[in-house]
């Protein structure tokens, strides 16, 4: 009787020793992953073949996706992928689309009849309205992806092309330091 006392004082502190350690040394996901996702552009568009940003990251972790596969990332975006993953570099794909400029979408509100299937296919919440009122969208919200043009049946939305000003400006290094 006393050596399963002491069986189970020893298995319950080893339990909690280990429940302790599982706490205290969980990594959250896997870290390639989340370096990956922080190249990706975050736009959500799906041309990758991928729902969004993150499930392509994982599928790049995992080896089961290529790296040229993402035009809002353009060719930058593949070489940073290649560079991370220490694979050669490829071409973007064109079969997933082409490399647009920066810009995001806005509603001509004479237009709009508040069908609301633009709000349904954005992937990042960047429509504001109701069924049968006038939608639009919120400019720094939009990621550009595009997925709401195509269901709009009256050809309401548009869109706009974003011009770099002082705030938004990012210089390419690599072509300044390479003359």
């Amino acid at each position: 009787m006393e050596s399963i006392v002491i069986f189970s004082i020893l298995t319950l502190a080893l339990g909690l020793i280990l429940g302790y350690a599982a706490i205290r040394f969980k990594v959250s996901g896997n870290p390639l992953v989340d370096q990956i996702d922080a190249i990706l552009p975050q736009t959500q568009c799906g041309q990758c073949d991928f729902p969004g940003c993150r499930p392509y990251a994982e599928a790049l972790a995992k080896g089961k996706a290529q790296i040229n596969q993402c035009p809002p990332g353009g060719q930058e975006g593949a070489d940073a992928l290649a560079e991370l993953l220490d694979v050669e570099t490829l071409l973007l794909n064109a079969e997933h689309g082409e490399t647009k400029p920066d810009h995001f979408v806005y509603v001509d509100e004479d237009l709009c009849i508040g069908c609301t299937l633009c709000i349904q296919a954005c992937p990042v919440d960047a429509f504001v309205g109701a069924s049968k009122v006038m939608t639009t969208v919120i400019a720094k919200e939009c990621t550009g992806c595009d997925l709401c043009i195509p269901v709009c049946p009256v050809d309401c939305i548009f869109i706009k092309e974003l011009k770099p000003t002082l705030g938004t400006f990012v210089p390419d290094l690599k072509r300044i330091a390479h003359g």
